[in-house]
């Protein structure tokens, strides 16, 4: 469970150092009982689902969340997420209507974001894992300093790449990243509580890929039509 072969993509070597440090050790012991006495979401084989979908030398954009959804049958591996058939989250509706307001592209049925990380999208929560019913339950046992390596080797490549920050937590990340190659954009979370307060109207679909455009990237294509 959890070993280094898990990631068969460029992310492998580039992790690979993580993957044997005590912290990450601990992390899998942790795991490894957690799964075997609770509910944990997402399944196990879908906990490194965003980079599975989307190589180091593939992401364009990283939409960061924070702990996938607790709900059953919600997470699937993807930051905002969930899986064909299941009801679309207060949040991950807020971002269909500012892509629509945004783009003008037609709220889609479903909250399947996979055609997002096939376009180069990393959908990075910075806790991979979360108990059934108890948000932010494996906060604080390994994953952010695994998923802040991650954001790190974004952050510091050369490649050009926009950082979506949502949020005040997701912000906190900013330190991570090299602002003279990258581009962060930052708005309220879409939560209900707060997507009134700046997130609508932000535009951060089409700045992104203004910004791609302009280091001669090939914008994502943000439909999601089926």
């Amino acid at each position: 469970m959890m070993s280094k072969s898990i990631l068969e993509n460029d992310w492998n070597p580039l992790l690979e150092k993580e993957f044997s440090k005590p912290y990450y050790l601990e992390l899998r012991e942790f795991l490894k009982e957690e799964y075997q006495n609770e509910t944990v979401f997402p399944p196990m084989n879908e906990i490194y689902q965003a980079l599975h979908n989307t190589p180091f030398s593939n992401v364009k954009v990283v939409i960061l969340g924070q702990d996938p959804y607790h709900g059953a049958g919600q997470a699937n591996g993807l930051s905002f997420s969930v899986k064909p058939g299941v009801k679309i989250p207060p949040s991950l509706r807020n971002i269909y209507k500012e892509l629509h307001h945004d783009l003008g592209i037609p709220i889609p049925r479903d909250g399947d974001l996979e055609k997002w990380t096939k376009e180069g999208v990393l959908l990075l929560n910075t806790v991979l894992t979360v108990r059934q019913g108890e948000a932010h339950s494996h906060r604080k046992k390994g994953w952010e300093r695994l998923t802040n390596e991650i954001i790190s080797l974004i952050g510091n490549r050369e490649e050009p790449a926009v950082f979506i920050l949502w949020g005040k937590p997701a912000e906190s990340k900013r330190s991570l990243i090299n602002e003279q190659i990258h581009c962060v954009l930052t708005a309220p979370h879409p939560s209900p509580l707060s997507a009134s307060r700046g997130f609508f109207g932000s535009s951060p679909f089409s700045k992104a890929n203004a910004f791609l455009r302009e280091n001669d990237i090939k914008e994502v294509d943000w439909s999601l039509q089926r």
